[in-house]
């Protein structure tokens, strides 16, 4: 396809985008998809007003499903589904639905009995049991780990949870985890058995084990670990894969539950819009779909297809999180910048620091945003600075950032020294 030349002349005006989410996209599919607005796949009508039942999406949705399955290597034991709500709408949707299940396998035991295990290492992982206690209904929601107490303050999220305090109980109805935290910037290694990574050895002996990964910043960005292991892995498109709007979901089949028979035995009500079986049996479209969305993110797992998969992507994310830890170990040596989580528990996806100095992260903000770095600034619950690395961020970009906060440095170090 060939790019309008007025799209590629506005394409070179873009600056580097950091922002946490919604993210940057790749500048091929963002003029491939400017095009389909106009005519998709030579249908004469634009992709953000065909019909969602006409044969051209409907191969669309069920060829984008399948390059997950691919680039992942999903067993069919598994389904990939594309729902709405994002992450919070996930939160409230995996408790149901595991609940639902777990009633149908245990009907008769105390709803107390039923039992949710939630890691805490970070803030989403924090909202999401917050929202399983809104949700119970009479089960038990109980922290299985913690990273707070593990902080030097006993109330950050400076790290993860160490693999020492962790306490599954021996039968729940689901064990949930958030693999990369997007705001403390925290992630579990890819890695399995070191002492940063998820302690699956720990989980119980169970068959059919009910264990939650939400992956919503770092999919796509290298495998998940155990992925067959997992009977939900979820993740909302705006970080890796493409607008908001779009949330994937990885569901092993024994989870898609009816969830009426559940009712039925005394469960809440599950709204239709947060019961996986619908979408299971419909495709990913009970309803309309984020028609747009999937679209793009169809065309970047194309491209990360194209690249090499995930593996391609891992090497990528690696490179560039080395070079920014690497300057911000280089700031730190220099008292100028503060890092914010335990060296080798930091996230490949948000790197957060702080800066020393009264004014000094209003100066560093102020002199990226004249050179074109955008969103640098930290989450306005924690504050500081955050550097997000999604697949999207090129090289070039980084390099700029590393560049900009080497020199940042120099300049409050002399400062420094001259007011000293």
């Amino acid at each position: 396809m060939s790019a309008d030349p007025t799209l590629t002349a506005l394409a070179q005006t873009r600056v580097a985008n950091f922002g946490a989410g919604p993210s940057a996209l790749p500048e091929s599919v963002l003029l491939e998809a400017a095009s389909a607005l106009i005519n998709f796949n030579n249908t004469g009508i634009g992709i953000a007003e065909i019909s969602h039942r006409s044969k051209e999406f409907e191969s669309y949705i069920r060829n984008t499903a399948q390059l997950v399955r691919e680039i992942l290597e999903v067993p069919e034991t598994h389904e990939v589904l594309f729902m709405q709500g994002g992450g919070t709408g996930q939160f409230s949707a995996v408790l149901l639905n595991l609940l639902a299940r777990h009633r149908l396998l245990h009907p008769d035991i105390p709803e107390k009995d039923r039992v949710a295990d939630y890691v805490v290492s970070g803030s989403w992982s924090k909202a999401a049991y917050t929202e399983a206690t809104r949700l119970a209904n009479g089960a038990t929601v109980r922290i299985a780990a913690d990273s707070r107490p593990h902080s030097a303050d006993g109330k950050s999220f400076s790290g993860l949870p160490p693999h020492s305090s962790y306490s599954f109980s021996p039968d729940p109805a689901l064990i949930y985890y958030c693999e990369n935290e997007t705001v403390s910037g925290t992630q579990f290694a890819g890695v399995e058995g070191t002492p940063s990574s998820f302690p699956f050895h720990l989980l119980p002996d169970k068959p059919l084990l009910p264990l939650v990964g939400d992956y919503s910043s770092s999919f796509m960005s290298r495998p998940i670990p155990r992925l067959a292991d997992h009977a939900i892995i979820y993740a909302g498109a705006q970080k890796n894969l493409g607008p908001a709007g779009v949330t994937v979901l990885i569901v092993r089949k024994d989870v898609i539950v009816d969830v009426d028979a559940a009712a039925k035995l005394g469960g809440a009500p599950i709204p239709i819009s947060l019961a996986y079986k619908p979408f299971a049996t419909a495709d990913s479209m009970p309803n309309t779909p984020s028609v747009l969305p999937l679209y793009i993110s169809g065309l970047v797992l194309k491209r990360i297809k194209a690249l090499g998969g995930v593996r391609y992507y891992e090497q990528f994310s690696r490179r560039k999180q080395e070079r920014v830890y690497g300057v911000l170990k280089e700031g730190k040596e220099r008292g100028v910048l503060v890092p914010k989580v335990r060296e080798g528990e930091g996230s490949w996806m948000n790197i957060v620091f702080g800066i020393n100095g009264e004014g000094a992260e209003k100066r560093f903000l102020d002199g990226a945003e004249e050179r074109g770095l955008k969103f640098l600034k930290g989450h306005r619950s924690v504050g500081g600075i955050r550097v997000s690395l999604y697949n999207n961020v090129t090289d070039e970009w980084t390099d700029s950032v590393v560049a900009y906060i080497r020199e940042f440095v120099e300049q409050e170090a002399a400062n420094g020294a001259t007011q000293a």
